[in-house]
Formats: structure tokens, C-alpha cells, sequence
């Protein structure tokens, strides 16, 4: 591997992207330990809806993230169908964009300084209870490690953890619509649309596994590049 290959980005081998995806797969379902991470796949999916509702021109109340995990979005105006659609579509997004960041060296400081700034000026804007301002300040707070650990190789494996893991639930969330009757997002978009909501969690789910695929792909990709 040449110099300017490893300063393109960090390289992992294939057995240890499948092991951390494993550690995601297990994080994603273990009741408890999931917790936090659902509070992240939350906080980007309400975010999502928030910021589509800002660039179709409707107003964002407040954002609210419970004790279970759960998130809320409430807002009046802009163009519901698209609104409807960016939290699912936008978690698998961010989730990616979290694990892509973790291989570009030289720019994770301030990429994920970025992202702590984001986070903490959607609190001052959209946070109004205790609980949802607390879990966003910790969102923030881990987004901050690599200003002082951005070479520690225990830091971006949990990085890179926690973007799969928000992908993963952006595939996991949308599935329980389908055993939950008038209710969600996929509920909201078959009333606008008359499309079956089964239509847009299926949509949903393959945009998640997409994002899931080309993480693999660019260390599948590293990994041959690697070996020639």
C-alpha cells in the first residue's frame, strides 16, 4: 500500500467490517444496551423531518426524544409528503455519512466537530424538555472524542459501530410499522398518496441495506487495492 493510499482513508479488512457489523446487529436488539443507540437513529430521524420541514417552508416547533427510544417531530406547514418520507430516507443517510467520516483521517476532527455543532444548535433551537436536551448534549459530547482521540483506533471502531447501528435501525424501525395499524410515517404517506404504506417501508428498507452495502463495498474495495 502506498503513502497516498493511506491517507486517503483508514483500511479495514473484511473480517472486521462483518465483526463490527455483527457487534451492530447485536447492539440494535439487545434490550437496554440498544437504548442509546436508538436515541441516535431518533435523534436523525426527527432531525430529518425537521430540516425537510424548513426547506419546504413550514415552521418546526420542538423536537422530543423519550425514554424508550422514541422521537417526535411537531411542526405546522411544508410539503407533508416529503417531510413524511426524510426520517427514515434521512437516518439511513446520516448513518452512512457517520461511517464514510470515519475514513477520511484527516478531516474527522472537524467533520465530526461539524456534527456536534449541528446537534447542539438543533438543542438550542428544538429542544424544550430536560430529557431531550440531556441525550443531545451526550450525542454531542461523543461527536467531540475526536478532537482529542482522533487517531485512537477503540474510537473509530465505535464510530463506525454507531453509524451501522443507525443504519441497521433505520432498516429495524420502519419494520415495526408493519405490525403497528395507523400509525408512523408509512401510515402519514399512504393517507397523503393513496401508495400502501408497505410500499414505503419496503422503500425505506432498501435504502438502509444500500447504505449497509456500500460501506462494504468501499472496504471490500480497499481490501483488494490493499492486496495488489
Amino acid at each position: 500500500m502506498s503513502m497516498l493510499d493511506a491517507e486517503r482513508g483508514v483500511n479495514i479488512s473484511r473480517s472486521r467490517f462483518v465483526g463490527e457489523l455483527l457487534v451492530a446487529i447485536l447492539l440494535a436488539r439487545m434490550p437496554v444496551i440498544s437504548l442509546p443507540f436508538n436515541w441516535l437513529e431518533s435523534y436523525f430521524h426527527e432531525i430529518s423531518h425537521a430540516l425537510m420541514t424548513v426547506i419546504t417552508g413550514g415552521e418546526v416547533s420542538h423536537l422530543e426524544l423519550l425514554s424508550n427510544g422514541a422521537g417526535y417531530c411537531y411542526s405546522v406547514g411544508g410539503w407533508p409528503v416529503l417531510i413524511g418520507m426524510s426520517g427514515y430516507l434521512g437516518a439511513s443517510l446520516w448513518g452512512y455519512l457517520l461511517y464514510s467520516l470515519t475514513q477520511w483521517p484527516r478531516g474527522i476532527r472537524v467533520s465530526y466537530t461539524l456534527l456536534a455543532f449541528i446537534i447542539a444548535l438543533s438543542t438550542l433551537l428544538w429542544a424544550r424538555d430536560g430529557l431531550t436536551m440531556l441525550i443531545l448534549l451526550c450525542i454531542s459530547a461523543v461527536f467531540l472524542l475526536p478532537l482529542r482521540f482522533a487517531s485512537a483506533s477503540w474510537l473509530l471502531t465505535l464510530l463506525r459501530v454507531i453509524g451501522l447501528v443507525v443504519m441497521l435501525n433505520a432498516i429495524l424501525s420502519p419494520l415495526v410499522l408493519l405490525q403497528v395499524s395507523a400509525q408512523g410515517d408509512g401510515q402519514l404517506l399512504a393517507e397523503l398518496t393513496w401508495v400502501p404504506s408497505l410500499v414505503w417501508v419496503g422503500l425505506w428498507c432498501s435504502v438502509s441495506v444500500c447504505c449497509v452495502y456500500l460501506c462494504w463495498h468501499r472496504i471490500d474495495k480497499q481490501a483488494s487495492l490493499t492486496l495488489k
